[in-house]
């Protein structure tokens, strides 16, 4: 579940692996140009880490994040 906090949708996902956390951040990135909306993640192993907002909004969140928000979500549960 997307939480928001500081002005962020933030999610954590964890993974069998670092191989398979790799490609999620792939199909994400992936979203990412497709929207022009480009997460802040980190990735430790098979953890990933998304914050999302959208900075011509002034760093708040839009509907764009809770789009993309879904969206990866989908990627995740595949």
């Amino acid at each position: 579940m997307w939480q928001e906090k500081n002005n962020s949708l933030y999610k954590k996902f964890k993974f069998k692996d670092f191989k398979e956390a790799f490609e999620f951040m792939g199909q994400v990135a992936e979203l990412a140009e497709k929207y022009h909306h480009h997460p802040t993640w980190t990735n430790t192993y098979n953890k990933v880490e998304i914050w999302l907002n959208t900075h011509e909004a002034g760093d708040k969140v839009t509907d764009k994040d809770h789009q993309l928000a879904k969206e990866i979500d989908e990627v995740a549960q595949a």
